[in-house]
């Protein structure tokens, strides 16, 4: 289920063995981002829960269940930026029902972030997904 973007995330993984290397591929998937514009950095796009400042902007292409979603966003924090281009790549371009179809967990899980991350950002990561699932629940509503 999950895109190609991702599956070469993945992939790059599983060749790298260190850890070290694995969060600075991270934090170059972050910095290559570009960044939001300061006027997409309001309430209505700030995720709650993350200890760092996160915003999530959709763009939405469509109607209901079979509406595209398409994702932008940044953190003041480089290893969050990298975990959400991480997000991206699995959500963006999907649609509003194969965003909701996404076992978030299980795919994540394939890149063991949740034994390495603090459980701070682990909350955080959960807090991103969720706040996923509720932009496509509500453009599915609407």
């Amino acid at each position: 289920m999950a895109q190609q973007t991702f599956e070469e995330i993945a992939d790059t993984f599983e060749f790298l063995d260190d850890w070290e290397d694995r969060y600075r591929h991270v934090i170059d998937m972050g910095k290559a981002m570009a960044p939001l514009e300061e006027s997409l950095r309001a309430p209505a796009t700030k995720v709650e829960g993350c200890a760092s400042q996160v915003w999530l902007v959709p763009e939405i292409d469509g109607t209901g269940r079979d509406a595209v979603l398409r994702f932008r966003g940044d953190s003041d924090a480089m290893i969050v930026r990298g975990l959400i281009a991480i997000l991206i790549a699995l959500y963006s371009g999907l649609t509003v029902r194969q965003v909701l179809e996404v076992d978030a967990s299980g795919e994540l899980e394939r890149l063991g972030l949740h034994d390495h991350l603090s459980s701070q950002r682990s909350n955080g990561l959960r807090a991103m997904v969720r706040r996923v699932r509720d932009l496509a629940e509500a453009a599915e509503a609407a």
